[in-house]
């Protein structure tokens, strides 16, 4: 009798994770498909003037900037990880985990740190005609164009490549490149010929996360002035006051988004591109001479464009501006920075943990659950914001007699004009950050724990805070400082979905830098930055714990 009761509370106690994972993960969709449905929905005017006369305009920019960062990155990245991972030369070790910095700057930083930086009055030109007395055509060096933000994307977001890249070539056997040493093949064609095929699926999957990246970017085009989809969601939204019409292109930018997903999975079903079993683990080619100067000259040079100088440029600027800019007023900046930031990450992180949990079991179903709670990590900001402002905007109007009764109006908007709007936006678009953490340190635990405890008659609950809490609270701290990290640095979502005089370090920097206020926004920066080492430092940790 005692046995059927445990067995009955147990069962019970399943069925609640499963229906708080459920509900869950609806809500997390329930945006997303807002978006898609406005599709099917009656087109007004502004969206036929814009197909007619903009639409175009918007793809074709779209395109080139997504092409052509995405052939950049992917060289930049792979040929950085192949040199890491392949050879020996002075410095290795520190451009090992140095050449993941430039993620720690936002591109909207970097872009109007460069873009000052080699403009007429900036340091660069100044220098030239006032030193060497060399006066340049400012045109060489302006980058507010396509041209410039393909630069900025391709520095700051190749990291991508590189660490996943990397990390897949030192994983693979070294087998592959002394047979084809032993044949007598040189470098740049054992390069060519085997570490490019071979990295293939890690160099696809960086530079997919390059191409989300870049589509759901509104600081570098906006600040450049290019016209792209996403910054005609912000203009039909801001400049038109037209939610149905940015709804529409957001449904259109979703749907390509989806499209290259699932190319993606296409291109890669059924492929395999490592040894069954490995033979030897991979050891470094030691470099001397011109080829490890060479070697050295390039990852140093690729470190100094991508976080040195801009980060001594900042550092230059915030002495001027500290005594101006440093007050009471930004000291509450930032406080509402980590306010927002650290209720968002733990909220994601109690849903992950839940999730994750179920998804241990291995079903079919708990496989489509996990992919279904982290699918909005792959769309863009705009999208997912303009999905949540749809759905709060539902929930006032539904909401509106309970409104009425308390004396707050006939129609106020009461949720979707709070911080519980922000807080969504950021729970949905940032729930993979914290789930993938998550799911790796269950998997490193393995099951034969839990197992045991449910066989001694404890439930799900207690067994996860008695056995499993304990076991992954390393994955759970680096969880929460990755998706912390990432919710101090986003700014499309936040610009959509903010309270009114609600800022945040990453508006408060885009504001300055909007008004040419280009040295005030340098502290504000310089936060940003100093909170996003720290996910580098994180990876360090990690990538130093998996050698």
């Amino acid at each position: 009798m005692k046995t059927e009761f445990i067995r009955r509370y147990v069962q019970k106690e399943l069925n609640g994770w499963w229906i708080i994972s459920i509900i869950g993960a609806a809500v997390i969709l329930l945006p997303i498909l807002f978006v898609f449905f406005s599709l099917f929905q009656e087109p007004n005017e502004n969206w036929f003037q814009i197909r007619q006369y903009l639409l175009k305009n918007y793809i074709f920019n779209t395109i080139v900037l997504v092409g052509a960062t995405g052939i950049l990155t992917a060289f930049l990245g792979i040929t950085l990880a192949w040199l890491t991972a392949v050879y020996q030369f002075p410095l290795r070790k520190f451009f090992r985990w140095g050449l993941m910095l430039p993620l720690a700057i936002p591109p909207y930083i970097a872009a109007y740190t460069y873009r000052t930086m080699l403009s007429y009055t900036g340091v660069i030109q100044t220098t030239l005609r006032n030193q060497y007395d060399y006066q340049i055509n400012p045109e060489l060096l302006s980058i507010s164009s396509i041209r410039g933000a393909i630069f900025i994307f391709t520095l700051f977001l190749f990291p991508y490549v590189y660490i996943i890249a990397r990390a897949f070539l030192e994983s693979q056997s070294s087998s592959y490149m002394e047979n084809a040493r032993l044949l007598g093949r040189k470098p740049v064609a054992i390069f060519l010929k085997i570490i490019l095929p071979l990295s293939r699926p890690a160099v696809v999957g960086g530079v997919v996360l390059v191409i989300y990246e870049v589509l759901s970017d509104y600081g570098v085009t906006s600040y450049f002035g290019i016209h792209t989809i996403t910054t005609a969601i912000f203009q039909t939204w801001f400049g038109m006051y037209d939610v149905d019409t940015a709804m529409r292109l957001a449904a259109w930018l979703m749907v390509v988004v989806v499209g290259m997903f699932l190319v993606e999975k296409l291109l890669r079903k059924r492929r395999r591109y490592h040894l069954s079993n490995k033979s030897r683990p991979f050891v470094p080619m030691k470099l001397k001479g011109l080829p490890a100067a060479a070697a050295f000259t390039y990852c140093a040079a690729v470190f100094a464009l991508g976080f040195l100088i801009p980060l001594l440029q900042l550092i230059s600027w915030a002495r001027l501006t500290f005594e101006k800019v440093w007050s009471i007023s930004f000291i509450t900046l930032f406080n509402q920075t980590v306010y927002v930031a650290a209720i968002s990450t733990a909220l994601i992180l109690i849903f992950s943990v839940i999730v994750a949990n179920i998804c241990r079991s291995k079903t079919s179903f708990s496989y489509l659950l996990s992919k279904w709670v982290t699918s909005g990590y792959s769309v863009p900001g705009a999208i997912i914001a303009i999905g949540v402002l749809a759905v709060f905007i539902t929930l006032d109007k539904w909401l509106a007699p309970v409104y009425s009764l308390m004396g707050l109006g006939t129609a106020p908007l009461v949720l979707s004009m709070s911080l519980f709007m922000l807080i969504a936006g950021y729970t949905i678009r940032f729930m993979a950050t914290g789930f993938n953490a998550v799911e790796v340190g269950f998997e490193k635990v393995g099951t034969k724990y839990t197992e045991a405890s449910r066989l001694l008659g404890h439930g799900m609950t207690k067994s996860f805070f008695k056995v499993d809490l304990p076991l992954i609270k390393g994955a759970l701290f680096s969880g929460f400082i990755l998706t912390f990290v990432e919710i101090c640095k986003e700014l499309p979502l936040v610009l959509l979905l903010r309270p009114f005089n609600f800022e945040t370090l990453a508006t408060k920097t885009f504001q300055y830098a909007k008004d040419e206020m280009i040295h005030e926004a340098s502290i504000s920066s310089l936060m940003i930055i100093g909170i996003s080492v720290l996910s580098v430092i994180v990876f360090h940790i990690i990538d130093k714990r998996v050698e």
